[in-house]
């Protein structure tokens, strides 16, 4: 693997990869938690996803472990795991790296192909988590309050979506209830909520952003 794209980057950026060894001697400081699945982490320098695909593929390995005898669950809870993942990226190329990588991993263990509402939907959520902007100004790159999606498992195939901005989140984190991104105080008031949503019904919002970007 190549730790550097350029000695222009490093020296512009400070960009500098993780190498696999380290990622996996350093993940395994919290293994507990990167096999839970709905367990949240965020990268705040995500590059290319070297922590965000391991992370993703322990989690895939759990799903398995617990419903892979059932095509619904499996592919329901790899969702849930994939929405439990995410990350902060400065360079528009490695924006795009990361989610493709992630799709990928995400789509070869489902299954599923570009038509799928599943892969269309963990497209969406790849867009929503995997974010375009400066995790020290806590700003995207067109300069709006960063915002994070809290998504939740419901019953009967269905999940929630909760809107928070970052920099709430960091300056309300003593009220955290410990190792949870998103607080249980009162002071973690959602900018938005939104409807329980099907797989189905998150595809449909993917293709909605599709539209919107191409206009």
């Amino acid at each position: 693997m190549n730790l550097v794209k350029s000695k222009q980057r490093v020296a512009d950026h400070g960009e500098v990869f993780t190498p696999p060894w380290m990622v996996e001697a350093m993940l395994d400081l919290v293994k507990d938690e990167t096999e839970r699945i709905d367990a949240r982490f965020l990268e705040p320098a995500c590059g290319s996803g070297n922590f965000i695909d391991r992370i993703l593929q322990r989690k895939l390995a759990a799903v398995e472990l617990k419903y892979g005898r059932s095509t619904f669950e499996r592919q329901y809870h790899a969702l849930l795991g994939l929405m439990c993942i995410y990350g902060i990226e400065l360079l528009a190329d490695n924006v795009a790296e990361c989610r493709a990588n992630a799709l990928a991993i995400f789509a070869e263990y489902t299954n599923v192909g570009e038509v799928d509402d599943l892969y269309r939907a963990a497209s969406h959520v790849l867009r929503t988590n995997i974010l375009h902007g400066d995790a020290l100004t806590m700003r995207s790159r067109s300069g709006d309050p960063i915002v994070f999606a809290e998504w939740a498992a419901l019953s009967k195939g269905k999940y929630q979506r909760r809107d928070f901005r970052l920099d709430v989140l960091i300056g309300s984190s003593n009220f955290s209830a410990k190792g949870s991104l998103f607080g249980k105080h009162d002071i973690f008031t959602p900018i938005k909520t939104y409807p329980p949503m099907t797989v189905r019904d998150l595809a449909a919002a993917g293709e909605g952003e599709k539209t919107t970007e191409a206009v």
